[in-house]
């Protein structure tokens, strides 16, 4: 993917003065549903009407979809509103497919981008077409994975490529369904610069009161659009009832959302940029100082191990440790997440270090 710039040829082309907006409900599950929340959206500022018409399940017996009968309902939206319509494609088969019924964008999920039979079979069923395909993370936090899937879509000369950012799968409990991540996304973001990126607030957040949150953030980290899940009655939705807001809700995140400016060449404002990236310069200075200082100790304390015959991991020691900090970062306005996972990151430094001079 050496001459990316062609690949934000579709969203260039739509000349948009907003944010590119994917929206409709997680699952097609009748006709009038259909078309009753196309037509809600119809006068907003949604570009793209979304329905899953098939939908990956992790255990069998829950809804997957209604299938093939679901890409008329899209037609008939075409139809009735003028609307372009988008869904998720697994296979080759559902590729076929949805060409055939002229879907305008086509997904590929995060349990599909994991594996690279699934993305090259979707690969190969897309050579030769000009639809517009968006690829979700992987579930794991693996960027290579990511990136490898878009690669061998662009391989097989597909060029109207985009990515879509919906979170990561861990075994820690957070605030999220799926944690976003954001330090993975900017390092996408830098590789691929004019890849369109896409962020789905509604899979991060699994809550639809923190849909406008995460929106923000995205926007805020220039992400190139959002995919909401929307639905006329999300109580009552047949997946993923929770992370749905009504078309009314849509609109008003929609009048909410502030869309900032990349830069701004007011001299005044880029002296005083300049200054205070100065001191977080210093600032990140000190901070890699201190850390070289604290791997020493670590050092010290490894050798004192070693000669007492003392195991590595110390687990009380370590949550007493975890603990005070929450607290101290907590007063400094850090959040308990940030605190963790650095603390985290530090104390697994730590280890390494110290099991190095124990195994030595």
């Amino acid at each position: 993917m050496e001459n990316t710039k062609e690949l934000r040829t579709w969203l260039d082309a739509m000349n948009l003065e907003h944010p590119l907006v994917i929206a409709g409900p997680c699952s097609a599950e009748t006709e009038e549903q259909v078309l009753r929340i196309a037509h809600e959206l119809k006068d907003s500022d949604v570009n793209y009407f979304r329905a899953g018409i098939w939908k990956p399940r992790t255990r069998p017996g829950m809804f997957e979809g209604v299938g093939e009968i679901g890409l008329r309902w899209l037609k008939k939206v075409k139809a009735e509103t003028g609307m372009k319509t988008c869904t998720e494609v697994a296979n080759a088969a559902h590729v076929k497919l949805a060409i055939e019924n002229d879907v305008d964008l086509l997904w590929i999920g995060a349990r599909s981008t994991v594996s690279p039979f699934i993305m090259q079979e979707i690969a190969d069923a897309l050579a030769g077409t000009d639809k517009i395909v968006l690829v979700k993370n992987p579930v794991n936090p693996d960027l290579a994975l990511w990136l490898g899937g878009i690669e061998r879509l662009y391989t097989a000369g597909i060029k109207n490529l985009g990515a879509i950012h919906r979170g990561f799968s861990t075994y820690e409990k957070t605030k999220y369904r799926n944690t976003p991540e954001w330090q993975l996304a900017i390092e996408f973001q830098n590789k691929f610069p004019d890849l369109p990126l896409i962020n789905d607030p509604s899979h991060i957040t699994g809550k639809r009161d923190m849909i406008l949150e995460v929106s923000q953030t995205a926007l805020d980290l220039n992400f190139d659009g959002l995919m909401i899940e929307t639905h006329f009655d999300p109580d009552n939705a047949w997946s993923d009832a929770a992370q749905q807001v009504t078309p009314a809700a849509l609109k008003q995140i929609m009048e909410d959302l502030k869309v900032r400016k990349e830069t701004n060449t007011d001299e005044a404002y880029k002296k005083a940029l300049d200054n205070l990236r100065a001191q977080i310069n210093v600032a990140d200075n000190q901070l890699i100082e201190l850390l070289g200082k604290r791997m020493k100790v670590a050092n010290q304390i490894g050798v004192l191990k070693k000669d007492k015959n003392v195991a590595v991991l110390q687990s009380k020691r370590w949550n007493e440790i975890l603990g005070n900090m929450i607290l101290e970062g907590e007063s400094r306005g850090l959040s308990e997440e940030f605190v963790l996972k650095m603390f985290k990151a530090i104390h697994q430094e730590s280890i390494n270090h110290q099991e190095k001079i124990v195994n030595a």
